[in-house]
């Protein structure tokens, strides 16, 4: 669920000289550092909570941090921290803004914390993974509806110092084009975007994704951009999403890349797709 937000971020352009090297295709679950940077492949589960906003954010920037110190950072950045204490607008799991994600990221930053029931990191997701529009046995049906845990300020789950257990952003900027997208996701790492859902995105299973219906949609949705690439002769972005991995496609998605279906290029939209890069 997210909410409209003017996004104070910059607009990063590419010259076209650094264009001409864009890869074709990129996929950093399959790149070389992907075997030093678990998250790169990781799939989260927000529950039935309506933090799409702070996974969209904190799965990026937990593989910017791997990626841009060489595989020697793996922290794992805590959802929880972003859904429970930002308060710069955000509403917890009653929806929010990616945007404002990383303003607390550059200021306040994140604590460490595992997927729930990971008790390695400072503070772990506090609800518990749910069946997202499937019918698959290991997980109950999600119920209708949670409420975020209050900011817990300390590290519940190992102990160690909350302003010790911080990880902060360096800068943010938004993306102004489709090529720029694919630039920067290819250089520096998976981004942040988000979309309008309808209805038959839920049953998605293969292939990409392309919406056609003149339906209204059922609401925004943020998610992780960690690659794009062309199958069957339509180009696409490839998706992580936060409904675990019995949703789609072992938890990923394709979607047509290039048409701005279901807004996801949308550059208008709270100034477009959002990146940032560590301290």
């Amino acid at each position: 669920m997210l909410s409209n937000f003017e996004s104070p971020f910059p607009t990063k352009t590419y010259s076209k000289t650094e264009l001409k090297h864009t890869p074709d295709s990129w996929d950093w679950r399959t790149a070389s550092i992907s075997s030093k940077c678990p998250t790169l492949s990781e799939v989260r589960d927000q529950a039935n909570c309506g933090s799409c906003w702070a996974f969209g954010g904190v799965e990026a920037m937990s593989d910017r941090i791997c990626i841009h110190s060489n595989g020697t950072s793996t922290v794992h950045l805590s959802a929880q921290d972003m859904t429970s204490c930002n308060r710069l607008g955000d509403m917890g799991c009653n929806g929010g803004v990616p945007s404002t994600g990383y303003i607390y990221w550059n200021t306040l930053g994140l604590v460490d914390g595992g997927n729930y029931g990971d008790k390695s990191g400072c503070w772990s997701y506090q609800l518990a993974p749910c069946a997202h529009h499937t019918t698959g046995s290991k997980y109950p049906a999600c119920p209708d509806s949670v409420r975020a845990p209050s900011c817990a300020r300390k590290c519940v789950d190992n102990g160690k110092s909350w302003a010790g257990s911080k990880n902060r952003g360096n800068s943010t900027y938004n993306l102004k084009s489709v090529a720029d997208m694919m630039k920067d996701i290819a250089t520096n790492g998976p981004i942040t975007a988000q979309f309008m859902v309808h209805q038959d995105f839920l049953s998605y299973k293969s292939g990409v994704y392309e919406h056609r219906g003149i339906d209204a949609p059922l609401g925004g949705h943020a998610i992780k951009i960690i690659g794009y690439g062309t199958d069957s002769g339509k180009d696409y972005w490839l998706v992580a999403n936060s409904w675990n991995e019995e949703w789609g496609d072992h938890g990923f998605f394709k979607i047509v890349r290039g048409k701005n279906n279901c807004q996801i290029e949308n550059f208008a939209l709270n100034g477009g797709p959002v990146a940032g890069l560590p301290k």
